[in-house]
């Protein structure tokens, strides 16, 4: 057996050269060089290392070479500075010329300035000053930089390069030059290997027919894809699109919107919101549903129109706005409920339908279900209905002109003196004409008749009015009744109060809505309007 002295001598030399040898794998290591001086005087502990004809400084550490015409190299701290053509290079995966490099070989750190340009297989980046640090694996400018990658031109004032994770982090007025699109950002992480980036701050991208602002989002550089949150939006298809969280695909010319979302037609100055929506370009259309509602101006007055899905499509010239379910319409002077509505900017019409009945509906429901489901409108205190009401208004211009009701149209008004009186005027047409914005007069034919209340001067009731006719003329004044003419024929004539039975004093399909009536914007979303986002009123 050896002697234990002797066993432990040889472990302490093992160590020792262990010891000594990791110290030598991180001091730098002296390749080549022209020519070596020393100058304690100026350049206390530097081997001063030049080149000599074809023959430059290399020096290598760790797997870096980097050469230069001189070095400044100070063993003792393991440290060099090089100037001259400097060149640093790792591999086949990275080289970095500089004119003037400082490097720190106990850090693993590196300084280069003046005309950086830094190369890999699948970019280049230029700076002023570069740092990298090679424990890390990361490399960073504070200077202004560009990248160029295969499809891209990327500038930034500073930048952060993660090569373990090939990301870069860039900050501070952010550009990327694409010829499919341009983006400028406050603060943006790009993944060199997937084409992705993540935005932090204000942020807009340009492409051939969209603009987008974010300040917080996701964007595919690739295939144009993204997420959007933070004061999102979308300038799409001559469409401004809001929302709290938009999503982006252009190659299928789509884009979606989810809560507290806002279409704006910039061409037709109108609104579109809701909670959720969707806009398919190449079809001219988008769907919002959730809490919808759409702003519209007519007569130089915001008209609120909600559904329980709106749908716009068409061109800029000519878009046409489709609601489904739960329509109600809201304008300072007309209140309106059906089923569903279509309206035309151009031709400059708003039809609002009832839902088709089944047969089953038909044989099953009584007068006062069917008539309930009927559009009806409210001129201040008269209350319209039909089967289908179209409301025009003039050729190029967003003003009232006319209004149709076709199928049943029944006016009812709240008789303003007696306590349960009401007129009522029913036939199967109904045309009437606008002036300034007001309801003028009307015509209601075929089939036509009427219970009206006739008063004295003085306010005295003279009795009821009972006609039927084939056609009468009311004139308007303040959007109530002030006077009717019969024509073809009339057949009627005026009864004490006391001498019409209170259930003959209501026509056939008689039905007071008033109920249904909206009166405020919160009022067409009923038990939801605690959730509906402040409204904005559009002027022309």
């Amino acid at each position: 057996m050896k002697n234990p002295k002797t066993l432990v001598l040889i472990l302490m030399i093992g160590f020792w050269v262990g010891l000594l040898s990791a110290q030598e794998s991180r001091i730098v290591e002296i390749r080549q060089a022209g020519s070596f001086e020393k100058d304690e005087a100026q350049y206390p502990g530097a081997n001063i290392l030049l080149k000599k004809g074809d023959t430059r400084v290399h020096l290598f550490h760790k797997g870096a070479l980097i050469k230069s015409n001189t070095s400044f190299f100070y063993s003792k701290r393991n440290f060099f500075e090089a100037s001259g053509a400097v060149v640093f290079t790792q591999g086949d995966t990275l080289r970095m010329t500089s004119d003037y490099l400082e490097y720190d070989g106990k850090k693993g750190f590196a300084k280069a300035w003046g005309n950086v340009f830094l190369k890999q297989p699948d970019m280049t980046l230029e700076t002023d000053t570069l740092y990298l640090d090679r424990v890390e694996n990361i490399a960073y400018y504070e200077t202004p930089g560009t990248i160029v990658d295969s499809s891209s031109v990327l500038k930034s004032n500073r930048g952060k390069y993660f090569m373990n994770e090939k990301k870069y982090r860039f900050i501070s007025n952010v550009r990327i030059d694409n010829p499919e699109y341009k983006v400028t950002s406050a603060q943006l992480d790009y993944f060199t290997e997937s084409n992705k980036a993540f935005l932090y701050g204000p942020t807009k991208i340009i492409g051939a027919d969209y603009d987008i602002y974010c300040e917080r989002g996701f964007y595919n550089m690739e295939t144009q894809q993204g997420n959007f949150r933070q004061n999102a939006l979308i300038n799409y298809n001559e469409k401004i699109i809001e929302g709290d969280s938009l999503y982006f695909e252009n190659e299928r010319e789509y884009a979606a919107a989810t809560d507290f979302v806002s279409i704006t037609d910039t061409i037709n100055n109108s609104i579109i919101r809701g909670n959720y929506a969707e806009i398919f370009k190449a079809k001219d259309s988008a769907i919002i549903t959730r809490k919808a509602y759409a702003i519209n101006i007519l007569e130089k007055d915001s008209l609120f129109i909600k559904a329980d899905t709106l749908v716009g499509t068409g061109p800029a010239e000519h878009r046409v706005l489709r609601g489904y379910y739960n329509v109600k319409i809201l304008k300072s002077d007309i209140r309106g409920k059906s089923d569903s509505l279509y309206l035309d900017d151009k031709i400059g019409k708003i039809e609002l339908h009832k839902r088709p009945l089944s047969k089953k509906e038909e044989q099953i429901l009584s007068d006062d279900d069917k008539n309930s489901k009927n559009p009806v409108l409210w001129f201040g205190a008269s209350q319209m209905s039909g089967e289908v009401i179209y409301l025009k208004t003039e050729k190029g211009e967003k003003k009232l002109d006319s209004l149709q009701i076709f199928g049943n149209a029944f006016i009812i008004e709240k008789d303003s003196l007696s306590s349960d009186g009401y007129n009522q005027i029913i036939g199967s047409e109904l045309y009437g004409d606008f002036h300034d914005g007001a309801l003028k007069n009307l015509d209601v034919v075929k089939n036509t008749m009427v219970i009206y209340y006739l008063y004295s001067d003085s306010g005295e009731l003279i009795g009821i009015n009972k006609t039927i006719c084939s056609a009468l003329d009311i004139v308007f004044d303040n959007n109530e009744i002030n006077e009717i003419s019969f024509y073809v024929s009339p057949d009627g004539e005026v009864f004490p109060e006391e001498k019409i039975d209170r259930n003959l004093r209501k026509l056939k399909g008689f039905l007071w809505r008033i109920n249904e009536r909206p009166e405020t914007f919160e009022d067409l979303f009923g038990p939801e309007k605690t959730e509906i986002p402040e409204v904005t009123i559009l002027k022309e």
